[in-house]
């Protein structure tokens, strides 16, 4: 199979070439300035001539608070730059994969959120993301949505490698306890979006490591699995002010998976070890 990876130098889109050049595909990735998703000219040209099986779309705009200032921009490149993707593929019969976010949902719920729950993004974030996802839906025949949340892994900045680097650099740290989420390793996220899309188990899929936590426990369990002695200090969202609101309650219940016959992901804390062993 012919599979084209977008955003291939992002978080999560370096694992996925990371796993997908271990298979027997015939790999395309592109990088921001090898194809710049918003051009519809240019995407509808690389597609055409590739002629892919399937389409990951792993670029996006992922600057939550920015995302407040920069609206058109998020929306270009979550919405618009998902059409153009999601156009061309079904132009040459590609299967296309969005990935999106727990930030479609307000937080307001006190169970966690299954793949047809009523969505509420609070920011610009969330709603050019969940914009992108109608846009997949009603431009495409074959399409998969993998909603995750609280990623982290090798590549790029994430939540870990800053209560690391912060570690280094503070005795004490306070760390939101408020909101609460399930941490994703980017590692089992991309071994299950390389299961499902070679499969015709097509619709919307929650992914995410299994438990849930506040991001306080996260920062301590970061810090109790690398030996690290810093005092950490729960406070309030309140405390914490920022542009975009983010939603107190996010954890995603993986249904989908679990109904469509695929093994749930390892338990965060399983996770969190073998990354804290891996760096």
């Amino acid at each position: 199979m012919k599979i084209v990876v977008t955003g291939a130098n992002g978080q999560l889109g370096q694992e996925l070439v990371r796993q997908l050049e271990q298979t027997s595909e015939q790999l395309y990735p592109f990088t921001k300035s090898e194809l710049d998703i918003t051009n519809e000219v240019i995407v509808n040209e690389v597609i055409t001539n590739i002629n892919p099986d399937i389409i990951i779309n792993a670029a996006a705009y992922t600057k939550v608070d920015q995302a407040e200032a920069e609206e058109e921009r998020a929306f270009l490149v979550n919405a618009f730059g998902q059409r153009n993707l999601a156009i061309a593929a079904e132009k040459v019969g590609a299967k296309i994969c969005y990935i999106s976010t727990d930030y479609v949902f307000d937080g307001n719920s006190m169970v966690a959120y299954r793949e047809y729950d009523q969505t509420n993004p609070l920011g610009v974030y969330g709603k050019s993301k969940f914009a992108g996802e109608e846009l997949t839906k009603s431009l495409c025949s074959r399409y998969f949505i993998v909603r995750t949340a609280w990623v982290y892994g090798e590549y790029g900045t994430n939540f870990v490698k800053t209560m690391l680097r912060l570690a280094k650099e503070k005795e004490e740290i306070g760390i939101v306890h408020d909101q609460i989420g399930s941490p994703t390793y980017t590692v089992d996220l991309a071994h299950f979006i390389v299961k499902l899309v070679p499969t015709e188990k097509y619709g919307i899929y929650h992914c995410t490591n299994s438990g849930s936590c506040s991001w306080f426990e996260f920062a301590k369990a970061i810090f109790e699995e690398s030996n690290i002695d810093v005092k950490v200090l729960p406070i309030t969202t309140e405390q914490f002010p920022r542009p975009a609101a983010r939603p107190k309650f996010s954890v995603l219940d993986n249904f989908a998976m679990k109904v469509n016959g695929f093994p749930m992901l390892r338990h965060w804390r399983e996770a969190l070890k073998e990354f804290l062993l891996n760096i």
